[in-house]
């Protein structure tokens, strides 16, 4: 596929490239250039607030598998019947 570069720097990513990644107006990129070419890849920003008590969960959980407090299972099924019995 060929695109133009337009006024402004500005180029139009084809509609089919749009719809296969579901991409969206206000979507960001990081933009950069390697070996000559240049990269365009979607990328998602979460506010650190987000992420923050993102690490806090992982973290406790984490100490839970570690103290087994939470229990593992080997399959789904497995789970599946804990979940069952309860």
């Amino acid at each position: 596929m060929l695109a133009e570069l337009r006024p402004k720097a500005q180029i139009t990513i084809p509609r089919e490239i749009i719809v296969k990644l579901g991409l969206s107006e206000g979507d960001t990129f990081d933009i950069f250039e390697k070996d000559g070419m240049i990269c365009i890849m979607p990328v998602v920003a979460y506010p650190k607030k987000y992420l923050d008590e993102l690490r806090d969960e992982i973290g406790a959980l984490k100490s839970k598998l570690a103290s087994g407090e939470q229990p593992v299972f080997d399959n789904v099924d497995a789970l599946f019947d804990r979940l069952e019995a309860e």
